[in-house]
């Protein structure tokens, strides 16, 4: 029997030392054939015409031409998947979440001193992720600065103070989320979050959704109140808690050890909320992302009583973290993404006072 054809990766980068390494650790892998690689954007574009690569990895600081630069030529003319390899910096986080917006699937950082050891094993998970992503070439526009924000408003009236929204992603969640946030109003309960992301790239990732959206959005702090109004993103490498102490949420930051090889885990949020009571209050969603991470603890949550989703295949880059949802009963509807943000308005003005119980099915869209 013919054996199965491997994933053709090609690697651009001016470093000769990053050439090697990556190219070193993909080719160890038997379903990985590196074809090639590129000391620049000229080389990459002819070697692309040639080698019909699969997979490109891609750095975002190169001679002649940038990285950025490439990658929205490439989303145009010929949209690939890239997994973007930023350095650990302010600039290279910067760089990074403007290439995911520009059309590449993941980021790898990478620090100033190399070893296959620091980078083969996530370079080659996030190659072979890639090879099965639907990238979204060319990326939305930035919509317009929300108006001033006033301080995150108290639960008051006939609010429900212990109503809370929850969102876990990976790959692609960073647009993903974008596109949901930036439609939400600040008037919504608290929003906690938890995406896949490198550690140092969350706080820039907060940051940049604070600047776009009516919400307040900011990397979560230990000890900090879950307030109306604000999302909090868990930080890289620390995992994300919630507890329900003296009649509110507070953020617990943690860094225990990876579940289902991931820190933050949408799984540990998920169920640290169903451990502080928080279903019968709750709207909680799985969004694009590969593998199992959330499935369970969003099953925990809809059997508290919360009204649980997931986004749908056809929008979701990877649809792996949403799949394991719907096969284990954890979500009651799939939605595309243009609709998340329009369910999230209206369910969670239903969550106030519903019973403890397994929340019933809404229908598919």
């Amino acid at each position: 029997m013919k054996p199965p054809r491997r994933i053709r990766v090609l690697i651009v980068d001016d470093s000769a030392v990053v050439r090697r390494l990556a190219s070193d650790a993909l080719a160890a892998d038997p379903e990985i054939e590196v074809v090639g690689t590129a000391v620049d954007p000229y080389v990459a574009m002819d070697m692309i015409s040639r080698q019909a690569p699969d997979v490109l990895t891609l750095d975002l600081e190169m001679p002649r031409m940038d990285g950025l630069t490439f990658l929205r030529l490439l989303m145009e003319k010929r949209p690939l998947p890239v997994v973007v390899m930023s350095s650990l910096t302010q600039r290279g986080s910067d760089y990074a979440l403007e290439a995911l917006r520009l059309g590449a699937v993941d980021v790898l950082g990478k620090t100033g001193t190399y070893s296959i050891g620091e980078i083969g094993t996530q370079l080659v998970e996030k190659v072979k992720i890639a090879a099965n992503a639907r990238p979204r070439p060319g990326g939305a526009p930035l919509p317009a600065p929300p108006p001033s924000r006033g301080a995150p408003r108290a639960a008051t009236g006939g609010a429900d103070a212990r109503a809370l929204i929850l969102l876990g992603a990976s790959t692609g969640g960073t647009e993903a989320l974008r596109d949901v946030l930036t439609l939400l109003p600040a008037s919504l309960p608290p929003i906690a979050i938890v995406q896949h992301i490198p550690a140092l790239f969350s706080k820039t990732f907060a940051n940049r959704l604070n600047q776009l959206c009516s919400l307040e959005v900011r990397e979560a702090a230990d000890g900090e109140p879950l307030l109306p109004g604000t999302a909090l993103v868990a930080p890289g490498n620390y995992h994300l808690l919630v507890h329900w102490r003296a009649g509110r949420y507070v953020a617990h930051v943690t860094d225990g050890p990876a579940v289902w090889h991931q820190r933050p885990s949408v799984d540990l949020l998920f169920q640290s909320a169903a451990e502080a009571g928080a279903g019968p209050h709750c709207v909680a969603g799985i969004m694009t992302g590969m593998g199992q991470d959330g499935a369970e603890g969003l099953r925990r949550l809809r059997l508290g009583g919360a009204i649980t989703f997931a986004q749908d295949e056809a929008t979701s880059v990877v649809f792996g973290m949403p799949r394991a949802a719907l096969e284990n009963g954890a979500t009651q509807t799939l939605l595309p993404l243009g609709r998340i943000a329009s369910f999230l308005m209206t369910q969670s003005r239903m969550t106030a006072g519903r019973a403890p119980a397994l929340a019933p099915a809404i229908p598919h869209p």
